[in-house]
């Protein structure tokens, strides 16, 4: 008997060890993965609300349809905080470099207390195929590069999964929801757009009505000032483009006016810009344009802006559509003889043509078959104007934020507005 009891609490030992120790090393269980999936990784600094964050560099098939052709690495930012919590899948659209600051967290991560993996969206940052081949640019294979995230992360984390993501992140969140509607228990989309063309009227109509009429004639008033007398204004922004080595392939007379065209949609897409500091009485040149700058930014159309988002353009004149400039206002002051769309943005040499057939099947799928899904918009962005619509035959969510803007999450919300998100979330990841 006194042998029996030495060996009980071995037992336990040798299970608590095994239960908490080795089975409790995130890095040995990568090691574990790595040998059977194609990635590296390496640790990163954290804050103190995860315990481990880790760098994976994961080999992944340009053409996600032959998994046996050319690769590219993707990155992806591992942060840790408990093997039985849920996972928060940031489907980022763009580079996902920010995610390997130390104190990066995501309010989702803060709000369900879990893990976050942070995938880095193919062709941006560094996870870009070389040589550059479009054609392999597209929802299918940007989703299924989640698809394998998931399932090799799913090996570690067994738990709940949401997957989220901000505005273009928020698009991507909802094609890989569409392809692989399994993947995930639950998703949240933060400003994101589903847009039909590549300059989708709806946004036309937005400006019709947003705010109140005092500040759209404000805004109006400014930018028929500014293409007016552009001969005025010009000469100083070309001084300000030379200044930051701007230069415009579409030469500088049509990128002023485009940038003059973009004001209204900048200045409502983020908000920061009181009403009462749009210029009333014109004021010297040089502040008109440099309040042109701040709102809108002069290189929005500049050949170094439309080369750092040139993926993102590439996606929108194919896939995902985007928006456009109403220059009735104006049409008796502007070079253009409609309205102009962002064409002029396509990769140089690549054909593009827009296919419609992929966001109207999103859209139903979204309208009808789409459980377990929030989106979140503020009232006065644009891109609510080209919002989801929901039937209403599934349990999805959409909350529109009064007076918010592109910046609308969930820390912003109204209270009430705030409980029904959590709330909702907390019970489909079954959280208590």
């Amino acid at each position: 008997m006194k042998s029996n009891r030495k060996i009980i609490p071995i037992i336990f030992l040798f299970l608590f060890i095994i239960n908490n120790g080795f089975s409790q090393s995130l890095s040995n269980r990568l090691e574990e993965l790595s040998t059977n999936y194609q990635f590296t990784f390496e640790p990163l600094r954290t804050d103190t609300f995860f315990t481990e964050k880790y760098l994976i560099k994961l080999e992944q098939p340009i053409d996600q349809r032959h998994p046996d052709g050319e690769t590219f690495i993707q990155r992806i930012y591992l942060a840790h905080y408990d093997f039985g919590s849920p996972v928060v899948l940031i489907t980022e659209g763009y580079t996902a470099s920010y995610a390997g600051h130390p104190r990066y967290v995501n309010e989702l991560s803060e709000i369900l207390k879990a893990n976050q993996i942070c995938v880095e969206h193919r062709y941006f940052g560094e996870s870009v195929p070389r040589p550059l081949n479009w054609e392999y640019l597209n929802i299918y294979n940007a989703a299924a590069d989640h698809h394998k995230v998931v399932e090799i992360l799913k090996n570690i984390y067994r738990g709940s999964w949401v997957n989220t993501g901000i505005s273009k992140g928020g698009q991507t969140m909802m094609y890989h929801r569409f392809f692989y509607p399994d993947d995930v228990s639950a998703s949240i989309g933060y400003v994101c757009p589903l847009n039909f063309s590549i300059a989708d009227k709806r946004t036309k109509m937005f400006f019709k009505r947003v705010g109140d009429s005092i500040c759209r004639n404000k805004i109006l008033d400014y930018q028929t000032e500014m293409l007016k007398n552009k001969s005025i204004y010009i000469p100083e922004f070309m001084k300000l483009a030379d200044e930051k080595k701007l230069t415009y392939k579409m030469g500088i007379l049509q990128a002023y006016e485009l940038t003059v065209f973009e004001y209204s949609f900048a200045f409502w897409q983020w908000g920061v810009t009181p009403c009462d500091s749009v210029p009333v009485d014109p004021l010297s040149p040089r502040q008109m344009v440099r309040h042109l700058d701040d709102v809108a930014g002069i290189d929005w159309v500049s050949d170094a802006g439309v080369r750092r988002f040139e993926p993102f353009y590439y996606q929108a004149l194919t896939e995902i559509g985007f928006y456009g400039y109403d220059i009735g206002p104006f049409e008796n002051y502007v070079s253009f003889l409609s309205d102009p769309d962002f064409s002029f943005t396509a990769p140089q040499g690549v054909e593009v043509k827009y296919d419609p057939v992929p966001m109207e099947k999103v859209d139903a799928f979204i309208r009808h078959q789409a459980q377990n899904m929030i989106f979140l918009y503020g009232e006065d962005d644009p891109w609510s104007s080209t919002g989801v619509d929901l039937s209403y035959q599934t349990n999805s969510i959409k909350i529109v934020k009064p007076g918010g803007s592109h910046l609308t999450r969930i820390k912003n919300l109204l209270p009430d507005q705030q409980k029904i998100v959590i709330d909702s979330l907390k019970s489909w990841l079954n959280i208590k």
